[in-house]
């Protein structure tokens, strides 16, 4: 039996509720049908993600699968038919919204980043592309950014390209929201790459640019050997404490999207900003002791900027109705 729209939505809302984790909280406090197509939109994203991130699969295999899955996908944009109940619902959301192929495919991309093939001398890379580190004493070379130019494009595919997204979801008239989005996104991923330093290194990557470990002194092969609860350098410290200042001079775009944004959805774009920032805090309160074990918002914390953002969602009804 062919599965009807809102079938897929339900299966898409099933996803987003078990996976999304931070952005399930923002969802919450938004109408229904946005609520229902951001839902969509994660479950696609969650998909290429675990194409990406399953290294039980070689990773040829993975780069194969995740290059049909795209081409499944085309064929479904326009027009096929499908089973499949996430490109149902991503298919209606992408008519409703009007968000291009060119920013779907975009994200997909954004996934697949760190599956691209590497040159084999290291040297020569684009912004795209990590490359292996020059200094690597080891047989297994960490991939790392040259430069913040490098990783910022990185960044821009696998959390801007989110943002751009949300915002169509969202609702906005001026464009400049679509330079604060990306920015938004860039202090997101910041956040994300200072908390999870010891799980991505353990992976054989590390996104701290090698001009930054350069300048401090370090390599990504010490980075790598940081573990527990040892005391910091003063140089890694210093490191992390730029790349977490960094994050906070790009987290003033959200302040200034918030107000661009569709009255009915600026609490869900408030509560996603909120959760991040609170994550930074708390790293900078462990004095980016991110070593010994991830750093996380308390379910706690989150319940209390959900509530606030139901709080806010109940004012602009009741100023709407006064």
């Amino acid at each position: 039996m062919s599965l009807s729209i809102e079938q897929s939505y339900t299966v898409c809302r099933k996803i987003a509720r078990s996976e999304a984790k931070n952005f399930y909280y923002a969802f919450l406090v938004l109408p229904r049908h946005k609520r229902s197509a951001m839902c969509a939109m994660y479950a696609f994203m969650r998909h290429a993600d675990d194409l990406a991130d399953d290294e039980s699969i070689p990773l040829e295999e993975r780069r194969q699968r995740a290059a049909a899955w795209l081409e499944e996908w085309h064929r479904v944009a326009a027009g096929a038919v499908t089973e499949n109940p996430v490109f149902l619902a991503v298919r209606d959301v992408q008519q409703r919204f009007a968000i291009s192929n060119e920013l779907l495919d975009q994200l997909v991309q954004g996934t697949m980043m760190d599956l691209m093939p590497q040159p084999e001398n290291g040297r020569g890379v684009g912004a795209e592309l990590p490359q292996e580190t020059e200094d690597a004493s080891s047989g297994h070379p960490f991939l790392v950014y040259r430069t913040f130019d490098d990783l910022y494009r990185y960044c821009y595919y696998v959390a801007s390209v989110v943002g751009l997204v949300c915002i169509r979801v969202f609702g906005y008239q001026d464009a400049r929201a679509e330079k604060l989005a990306e920015e938004t996104g860039i202090a997101f991923q910041l956040t994300n790459i200072l908390r999870d330093v010891r799980e991505d290194a353990e992976r054989g990557r590390v996104y701290l640019p090698l001009e930054d470990l350069r300048r401090y002194g370090l390599t990504a092969e010490e980075v790598a050997a940081m573990r527990g609860d040892a005391p910091m350098s003063l140089a890694a410290h210093s490191l992390l404490e730029m790349e977490a200042q960094r994050a906070r001079k790009y987290y003033a775009a959200a302040e200034a999207l918030l107000p661009m944004i569709s009255p009915d959805s600026r609490p869900a774009l408030w509560v996603l900003v909120a959760v991040y920032r609170r994550l930074l805090e708390h790293i900078t309160a462990r004095r980016y002791q991110v070593f010994s074990g991830k750093i996380k918002v308390p379910t706690h914390e989150k319940i209390a900027i959900l509530l606030r953002g139901l709080w806010m969602v109940l004012r602009a009804r009741l100023l709407s109705r006064a």
